[in-house]
């Protein structure tokens, strides 16, 4: 019985804290896109399912040759990579790191598509 009422208590307390203001995470803060541009899908379906849409250009572009299309990467870097860096991966505060690193997703897009790419894909060592 005392183990089940410490329980209880400690988890009482953990919500107690949670509720205390500030403890919450805060949101990421993205980085505007390019003046003048226009993103090809509304940001809530962009956030949803950007991962999706990039995937399915990959395949297209990998096994089709189909390049610079609606969803195409490099499209994507153009309007948002940042002023200060050229880069949406550079800097916690890019585009792509900001809100992968809230949501704790490991971006692997750039291992390949960045201007030091990894000589493990070419078969050389880290």
């Amino acid at each position: 019985m005392l183990p089940r009422l410490l329980l209880l208590g400690l988890l009482t307390a953990g919500f107690a804290f949670a509720g205390v203001a500030g403890a919450r995470t805060p949101k990421p803060v993205v980085e505007a896109a390019k003046a003048g541009t226009q993103c090809v899908a509304p940001p809530e379906v962009m956030r949803r399912n950007h991962m999706d849409f990039l995937k399915h250009q990959r395949d297209d572009t990998v096994h089709g040759g189909i390049r610079g299309a609606k969803f195409s990467l490099k499209s994507c870097i153009d309007c948002h990579a940042s002023q200060k860096t050229q880069s949406v991966a550079k800097d916690e505060s890019n585009f792509c790191v900001s809100c992968h690193s809230y949501v704790a997703v490991k971006i692997d897009c750039f291992e390949c598509h960045t201007s030091k790419a990894r000589t493990v894909a070419q078969g050389g060592t880290k």
